[in-house]
C-alpha cells in the first residue's frame, strides 16, 4: 500500500529531438508541393518541433505517479465522481488530435482517496502521447486500480477525432465513447449504473 501522505514522486518527461522534427517538417511541406523557405512557412519547423514538446509530453511519463498523493478520509464510503475532464490526444494512425472529456468515478477502499486534480493530471499525462481512444480509457482506470486500490473503478471517455471528421467520411460532429469498468463496478450492474447515472451516462 503507497503512504497515504506521500509525494507525487518525480514524473519523467519524455524528449523531443527538435532538430530531428524541424528536419521532418521541412521534408513535409516540400513533399506536399510546398517552399519551406516562404515567408510563412520559414518559421514552421521550429513552431511544431515546440509545440511537440507539449503534444507528447507524456511519452517517458509515469503519469500514475500524480495517484500517489492519497489522504485518508474516514467518512469516504460513497462513490467518488469526477466528471468533464477536457483532454487532448493525437490518434496514432493519422497523427491527427481527438478531443474530448473523460469522466472517472472510483469507489474508495477504507477511506483511501486522492486528490482530485491528480485525476485530472492522471487523464493528460495518458493522452500526452500518440494513442487510441480505447488504450487511453484503459490506462487511466488500471493506474487508478495500482495506485489506489479502490473497490471498483469506472472511466468514460467522450471524443471527437479529426481523423474522421476532416477525412476519409468527415462525419462533422461523431463523437466515440470508451468505457473501462474494474473491481465492483464491473462485477455489480446496479453500482455500475449507478456510477454511470452520476456521470450523465
Amino acid at each position: 500500500m503507497a503512504n497515504l501522505a506521500g509525494t507525487t514522486g518525480e514524473v519523467g518527461a519524455g524528449r523531443v529531438d527538435r532538430a530531428r522534427v524541424e528536419a521532418a517538417v521541412r521534408e513535409l511541406l516540400a513533399a506536399i508541393g510546398e517552399d519551406p523557405n516562404r515567408e510563412g512557412l520559414v518559421g514552421t519547423p521550429d513552431r511544431v518541433a515546440r509545440a511537440c514538446e507539449e503534444l507528447f509530453g507524456g511519452i517517458g511519463q509515469d503519469p500514475a505517479a500524480h495517484l500517489r498523493k492519497q489522504f485518508h478520509e474516514e467518512s469516504g464510503g460513497g462513490i467518488v465522481v469526477v466528471r468533464d475532464i477536457p483532454f487532448h490526444s493525437m490518434c496514432e494512425h493519422h497523427l491527427l488530435p481527438f478531443v474530448g472529456v473523460a469522466h472517472v468515478a472510483y469507489l474508495p477502499r477504507e477511506g483511501r482517496i486522492t486528490g482530485l486534480s491528480k485525476i485530472a493530471r492522471c487523464v493528460a499525462g495518458f493522452a500526452a502521447r500518440p494513442q487510441v481512444q480505447e488504450r487511453l480509457t484503459a490506462q487511466v482506470a488500471d493506474a487508478m486500480v495500482a495506485e489506489l486500490e479502490p473497490e471498483g473503478v469506472l472511466v468514460v471517455m467522450e471524443a471527437e477525432h479529426t481523423c474522421m471528421t476532416m477525412r476519409g467520411i468527415r462525419a462533422a460532429g461523431a463523437k466515440t465513447t470508451t468505457i473501462a469498468t474494474r473491481g465492483a463496478f464491473d462485477a455489480d450492474a446496479s453500482l455500475r449504473a449507478e456510477a454511470l447515472s452520476l456521470l450523465g451516462q
